[in-house]
């Protein structure tokens, strides 16, 4: 799946007017960074998929699933910095009205990451 199909199918709206698909977006300079850690993320579920199948005892598997809990949180916390540092600073530069509507924005993801 490109990077385009993740932003147009992610929840939230992306793709909407105001939700540009196409970048530079602002965790494009560390793009391959954060490609690579969903890569390992990626191989830690196949990892819990196979110890489910070997019947692994239950608490081995809980241990390995909140590592990845906690590598999606890292994650998701980062693109946050980004968008905050780049889309948010960006849009109040442009005007008042830009600018809140980026804040939120930035506050509705923030909500829903807090309810996962």
């Amino acid at each position: 799946m490109s990077t385009q199909d993740v932003t147009e199918h992610a929840p939230g709206g992306h793709g909407t007017p105001g939700h540009g698909t196409h970048g530079p977006h602002g965790y494009s300079p560390q793009k391959d960074a954060y490609l690579a850690r969903m890569r390992r993320i990626e191989g830690q579920v196949r990892g819990i998929e196979r110890m489910i199948a070997s019947d692994t005892y239950c608490i081995d598997v809980l241990t390995q699933v909140s590592a990845v809990t906690r590598a999606l949180q890292s994650v998701s916390l980062g693109l946050l910095e980004d968008h905050l540092n780049h889309c948010v600073v960006n849009a109040a530069k442009s005007s008042d009205e830009e600018g809140r509507e980026k804040v939120a924005e930035a506050t509705a993801a923030i909500a829903r990451l807090w309810k996962s």
